[in-house]
């Protein structure tokens, strides 16, 4: 194992979607909604990068995260079984900034749907979640007894609205808005939200060591170009130079 890294025994992995998979692990964990995990399922140097995975939920000692199925190495981790072991570094990074008042707006798209439900779990009643696939929807039926309305848009039509979840959004109904998903969506919620409401936003990034060293995730700021695992991954809208 790798120095830093620690153990964590799986109890569960399942794909919940097509190519989306939900991975729960049982160990000594903990970590902020908007936190993330460096992860390894191989002792191998190739694939040589962990990869890192957001914080879906922490509860009864149990870890949960989700996962996009993209290249070897989260294709290595798909096909570990009940009681496998995984190499975990963290919690990294900045969480969200959470706030306990107002009437508040979660907007994701795809896999940005990730951190969303341990945020929701720590946040008041008064939040709304719009989420937008490409087709299938999924996830929300964890998220959804811990919000007041969940808004759905797809992009075929499938489920709920047919387009782009942006065009569900009303940015001038809320207090605080939290974003993640592709960078040109929270490009579009970011601008639909200046001058209007706060938004914070878990920016995307390739990520190769996770702490800050490698300086391979850097994105522009109105302070100069920062690491998304350093100083993200949550950064404040107004922050984020499109």
């Amino acid at each position: 194992m790798k120095d830093g890294y620690k153990e964590g025994t799986i109890y569960s992995n399942d794909e919940i979607s097509p190519n989306i998979f939900e991975v729960i692990l049982e160990g000594d964990f903990h970590g902020i909604p908007g936190q993330f995990y460096m992860i390894r399922g191989w002792e191998a140097l190739d694939p040589f990068l962990a990869r890192p995975i957001s914080i879906a939920d922490i509860d009864s000692g149990k870890l949960k995260l989700l996962y996009e199925l993209k290249g070897r190495g989260t294709h290595i981790i798909s096909k570990l079984k009940k009681g496998d072991k995984l190499s975990l570094l963290g919690p990294l990074g900045n969480g969200f900034d959470l706030k306990e008042e107002g009437r508040i707006a979660i907007i994701t798209g795809g896999i940005g749907i990730a951190p969303m439900l341990y945020l929701a779990k720590n946040l008041p009643d008064e939040v709304d979640i719009y989420s937008g696939f490409r087709s299938n929807a999924y996830f929300l039926d964890q998220i959804r007894p811990y919000v007041k309305s969940v808004n759905i848009a797809t992009e075929d039509g499938t489920t709920g609205h047919k387009g782009f979840v942006t065009e569900l959004f009303e940015p001038s109904k809320y207090d605080l808005v939290y974003t993640c998903g592709p960078t040109p969506m929270m490009e579009v919620v970011i601008e639909m939200c200046k001058g209007i409401v706060p938004v914070y936003a878990s920016m995307e990034s390739r990520m190769a060591c996770g702490i800050g060293v490698c300086l391979g995730c850097t994105i522009e700021t109105t302070r100069g170009m920062e690491r998304v695992c350093k100083e993200g991954p949550v950064f404040k809208g107004e922050e984020v130079v499109i």
